[in-house]
């Protein structure tokens, strides 16, 4: 599924860094507002992008702190959720809109769901992608992805400094085509792999991948590149940054609500997601009192890039319903 090319970027001075994000629709009514993942780029969502602005709607999505076209800040510490949630709100002041819905993928799905706990003034409705709505763990989740996959799991091996950033920098196309793909196989077929290739040890299945022989491939080599030109330029440390805050958001986190409420709720799931399985969301309607659950099939965790006809129809009857369209 062909998408038109993303919109001019523009450029917003908000929170220290020169933030660079795509508008396209008419500006009017309630803003949707697109949060991309890692290893991504406001680029994943071109096919929601066009869908939505020819339906008359106005969208916005940034390339986020760290990635594309957005300066990325040496401190790690300048990654948080404070951060990044703060992008959005002064993403927001800029453009003049008081309130928008937003809609998270992958890491840019922890981020939306924290907008209303931490700004609930600005929002009006939530989406997730593969990333279900978690409350704050009882533990520090770094600990807890040590005690259940150990040290080799990715996000603990992204702890260390330097070690996964030259990884992943080393050939960014190379780094790009292991992460976006296609899934090979079914939850079931994940669930009966013998327990070290259940670890989650991305950087060593990266070590060990040949694109040469992947038939899995979902890009077509003019969106791989431009990926794979976006990480040549900036390399992967802002992205891996993000990671590197999970214990620094889950203090901060402490005394915020662990429900949602007041908000209308998407969430749509993936059926072939490893990382992010379709059970994740599970308990969501306990936490949240306006949730819908859609389930994409045939999606691994690319599922905007994957299946884009179905995203797109997905949260256009969302919308439609919830946010109709004036006039």
């Amino acid at each position: 599924m062909k998408a038109p090319p993303l919109p001019a970027p523009r450029f917003a001075d908000i929170n220290g860094v020169r933030l660079a994000y795509y508008e396209a629709g008419p500006r009017g009514g309630v803003p949707i507002v697109f949060c991309h993942g890692f290893p991504e780029l406001a680029f994943s969502w071109r096919h929601q992008i066009a869908a939505l602005a020819a339906a008359g709607r106005w969208v916005i999505a940034p390339d986020q702190r760290g990635y594309g076209l957005t300066q990325g800040p040496e401190a790690v510490e300048a990654y948080d959720m404070d951060h990044l949630t703060g992008d959005l709100v002064g993403l927001l002041d800029h453009l003049g809109a008081e309130k928008a819905i937003f809609v998270g993928h992958d890491w840019g799905g922890i981020v939306v769901w924290a907008m209303p706990l931490l700004h609930p003034h600005r929002v009006v409705g939530v989406v997730g992608l593969n990333t279900p709505f978690i409350p704050r763990l009882p533990l520090d989740p770094i600990e807890m992805f040590r005690n259940a996959y150990g040290d080799g799991m990715y996000i603990v091996h992204f702890q260390k400094p330097g070690v996964a950033d030259a990884q992943l920098g080393a050939d960014p196309e190379k780094t790009i085509r292991f992460f976006m793909r296609a899934p090979k196989g079914t939850q079931e077929d994940f669930a009966a792999r013998p327990a070290e290739q259940r670890s989650l040890a991305l950087q060593d299945a990266l070590a060990h991948y040949d694109p040469a022989t992947d038939e899995n491939q979902f890009l077509s080599p003019e969106e791989l590149a431009v990926f794979v030109e976006a990480f040549k330029r900036t390399g992967f440390t802002g992205g891996i940054n993000w990671y590197r805050n999970f214990s620094r958001n889950w203090r901060m986190a402490e005394g915020l609500p662990t429900r949602i409420d007041g908000v209308p709720c998407l969430m749509l799931m993936a059926e072939h997601d490893v990382v992010l399985p379709p059970a994740m969301a599970d308990r969501m309607g306990d936490q949240i009192g306006d949730l819908e659950k859609v389930l994409i099939r045939g999606s691994g965790h690319w599922t905007q890039q994957e299946k884009p006809a179905e995203v797109n129809a997905a949260l256009s009857d969302w919308l439609d319903r919830k946010f109709p369209l004036e006039g």
